[in-house]
C-alpha cells in the first residue's frame, strides 16, 4: 500500500503536490503502469482524475479546460501507444498556442536499450509539436523541471503551448529529501506584465486616430481583454472582427462587431490593428492582395507579432497595457497633444447594418428541408437559438457543419476545430466544458464524420457526470470533400460517403439520452428533452445537398496560394503585376 501522499517523499508524491500547489484540480488521462505512482498520489490529494477512452481525448479535454478557464491543462498518459495516441491532439494545442502540461510515462532506467515494454523515443516524436519535450531522469531535479515546463507552457520562453515531460518509473519511486524541493518551484509565480515603449504607443495612437477605416482583429493573445477592448473600440471608432481564437471576447451584439462582413472589412480597411493573432490562412496571411492597409501588431510574444506582415509599429508587450497606453497617449497631457478619431462613422455604420442583415438572414428560419427532402442543416441553429441560455457554451466540430456554425451558433463562449482544422474535438471539448462549468448549458454541434473520432467519449461523460448535449449533423458524408468531388472531379464521389448510422442508439447503449430526428418540426422538442436529460445525443438526419459557404468558397478545393477561392484569385492578379 502506498504511504500517505502528504508525507511521502517519493518523486511521484512530490509531483502530485506540485500539481495541487499550482492550482490543478483535475487531470485528464488514461491509466497505465508507467504512471500509476503519480496517478495514485494525485487521487489521494483530491485531484480529480478524469479518465477517458483514448489518450488523444484526454489532451483535447485538457486543451478545452485551459481555454475556458484561463489556466493551464494537465493530461497524463502511459508509455508507448499512450503517448503516441496524443500526437494529433498535442499538435492541435500547439497551433492553438494553448498551455498544456502533458506528463508521460517511460521505461525504468535499468531497462534502457534492452527492449522494454512500450519503449519508443517519445521525446523525439513530440519535440516538433511542443514548446519543450524532455525526459527527467534525476529525481532531485524533477520538480524544478516541472516548474520550468509550466513556465514554458504559459509562454515565458516565447509562444505559449504544450510541453511534454516524462519520468522513468523507477525515478518516480526514488525518495527526494524536502531540502531538495525549493519553495519557489512549488508556488504560483506572479503574472508577467510588460509595458510598451511610450514612443511606440504614441506612434500607434497617431496612426489609429488618423485612420478613416480602422479595423481591429483579435486572437488568442486578446482573450482577457473584454472591457479594455470595448473601451478601445469606442474611443477609436474602429470596427471589430473576432476569430476562432477570440470568439466571445465581445458580445455578438456589440456595435463594433462586423463579423458577418469579414471580407468587406478586410478589403476596405486602411489600418488594421492585430492583437495577439497570427496572420495565418484564416486571415489570408495578411496579403496585400486582400488587405490594402497598414498594419499595427500587438502581442506578448514574437510569434504573434512578426509573421507574414510587419507592423508599423510593433508593440511587444502585454496587450492590455498596449491598449491602455495608446488611449492614454491619445488623451494627451495638453490640448495640443490630444487626438480626435478620424474614423468614418458612415463606413462603420454601413458595415454594421449589413452585418446585422446577414446575421438575421442566417438565423431566420430556413427551409425545412434541402433538395433531397432531408432536414436543412441551418435548422439546427434555429432550434438552438430558441433554447440556449445567455451563458451557454457552444462548440462546433466538423467540416461542412462548422461553416454553418460560424454565424449560426451565437453563444458568447465558443470553441471549434481551430486553426488545425482538427476533427474529433467536439465530444472531448464539450465534456471538459461541462465538467469545468457544471451550471451552464454546453451544446456541441458535431458532424457525423467528426463524431466518429471520439464517439466513445460519450461513455466518459456518463461516468463523470458531465451534461453536454451533442447534436449530430448526420448527412452520411464527409460532405465538404464530397461536394468538391462532385463539383470539380467529374462527379466521381469516392471514399467520402458514410451511412445514416443511428448515433442516438449508440448514445443509449453508452448510458446517455439519445433521440433521432428526421423531421424539422420535431427538432425543437427533441432539443428541449436532451437538455433536460443530458448527457444526450440528438441525431439529426440532415441534407447533403445544401452546400455550405466554405464549400462554395473553395475551402475543400485547396487553391494554390490562399485558402479561399476569392483570395486566391486576388493573389494571382497581384502576382501578375
Amino acid at each position: 500500500m502506498q504511504p500517505d501522499a502528504e508525507t511521502n517523499r517519493s518523486c511521484a508524491a512530490w509531483i502530485a503536490r506540485f500539481l495541487r500547489a499550482r492550482g490543478i484540480d483535475r487531470i485528464f488521462g488514461l491509466q497505465g503502469g508507467h504512471i500509476q505512482p503519480i496517478w495514485d498520489y494525485a487521487a489521494q490529494l483530491g485531484i480529480r482524475i478524469v479518465d477517458v477512452r483514448d489518450e488523444g481525448a484526454a489532451v483535447h479535454m485538457a486543451h478545452a479546460h485551459a481555454e475556458l478557464t484561463g489556466g493551464f491543462g494537465v493530461a497524463m498518459v502511459t508509455a508507448g501507444p499512450g503517448v503516441t495516441n496524443t500526437v494529433t491532439a498535442i499538435a492541435n494545442a500547439s497551433l492553438a498556442r494553448m498551455p498544456l502540461l502533458v506528463i508521460g510515462g517511460c521505461s525504468p532506467r535499468p531497462q534502457v536499450n534492452m527492449g522494454p515494454l512500450q519503449d519508443i523515443p517519445h521525446v523525439d516524436i513530440l519535440r516538433p509539436v511542443t514548446r519543450a519535450a524532455r525526459t527527467a531522469r534525476v529525481a532531485d531535479q524533477v520538480i524544478r523541471e516541472l516548474d520550468e515546463a509550466v513556465a514554458r507552457a504559459l509562454g515565458d520562453g516565447g509562444e505559449p503551448g504544450p510541453v511534454y515531460v516524462e519520468i522513468p518509473t523507477d525515478v518516480l519511486r526514488i525518495d527526494v529529501p524536502r531540502a531538495m524541493v525549493l519553495d519557489e518551484w512549488m508556488r504560483i509565480p506572479p503574472a508577467r506584465v510588460s509595458l510598451p515603449p511610450p514612443e511606440l504607443a504614441r506612434q500607434a495612437a497617431e496612426a489609429i486616430f488618423a485612420a478613416q477605416r480602422p479595423l481591429v482583429i483579435a486572437g488568442r493573445g486578446a482573450r482577457d481583454l473584454g472591457p479594455s477592448l470595448a473601451r478601445f473600440l469606442e474611443a477609436t471608432g474602429a470596427v471589430y472582427l473576432d476569430t476562432q481564437e477570440s470568439r466571445g471576447l465581445l458580445p455578438p451584439d456589440h456595435a463594433a462587431n462586423v463579423g458577418a462582413m469579414r471580407a468587406a472589412a478586410m478589403a476596405q480597411a486602411d489600418l488594421v490593428v492585430v492583437i495577439g493573432r497570427k496572420l495565418d490562412y484564416q486571415l489570408a496571411y495578411g496579403s496585400p492582395a486582400v488587405f490594402r492597409a497598414r498594419f499595427i501588431r500587438i502581442a506578448d510574444n514574437a510569434g504573434e507579432l512578426i509573421d507574414n506582415r510587419r507592423g508599423e509599429p510593433e508593440l511587444l508587450c502585454t496587450p492590455r497595457c498596449a491598449l491602455e497606453a495608446i488611449l492614454s497617449e491619445a488623451s494627451g497631457s495638453s490640448e495640443a497633444s490630444r487626438l480626435t478619431p478620424a474614423a468614418d462613422r458612415d463606413w462603420s455604420a454601413g458595415l454594421r447594418r449589413r452585418h446585422e442583415e446577414r446575421v438575421a438572414a442566417a438565423l431566420a428560419l430556413p427551409p425545412a428541408t434541402g433538395p433531397d427532402g432531408l432536414i436543412h442543416p441551418a435548422r439546427i441553429f434555429s432550434a438552438i437559438a430558441a433554447v440556449a441560455e445567455p451563458d451557454a457554451i457552444g462548440i462546433a466540430d466538423g467540416g461542412d457543419i462548422l461553416s454553418f456554425a460560424r454565424i449560426g451558433l451565437q453563444t458568447t463562449s465558443y470553441l471549434d476545430s481551430g486553426t488545425f482544422g482538427c476533427l474529433g474535438v467536439g465530444v472531448p471539448y464539450a465534456n471538459a466544458a461541462s465538467l469545468a462549468f457544471p451550471g451552464r448549458q454546453v451544446i456541441a454541434v458535431v458532424g457525423d464524420g467528426s463524431f466518429g473520432f471520439n464517439a466513445m467519449e460519450i461513455d466518459t461523460a456518463v461516468r463523470h457526470g458531465a451534461t453536454p448535449v451533442f447534436i449530430i449533423a448526420n448527412n452520411a458524408a464527409w460532405n465538404i470533400e464530397r461536394y468538391d468531388q462532385e463539383t470539380n472531379y467529374g462527379g466521381r464521389v469516392v471514399g467520402t460517403t458514410l451511412r445514416h448510422s443511428d448515433y442516438a442508439a449508440l448514445a443509449r447503449a453508452l448510458g446517455a439520452h439519445g433521440e433521432r430526428v428526421e423531421r424539422a418540426e420535431d427538432l425543437p422538442a427533441a432539443l428541449e428533452r436532451a437538455l433536460a436529460n443530458a448527457p444526450a445525443v440528438v441525431d439529426v438526419v440532415v441534407s447533403q445537398q445544401v452546400p455550405s459557404s466554405d464549400g462554395n468558397k473553395g475551402l475543400g478545393f485547396v487553391p494554390d496560394y490562399q485558402a479561399l477561392t476569392a483570395w486566391d484569385d486576388a493573389e494571382k492578379v497581384r502576382r501578375q503585376q
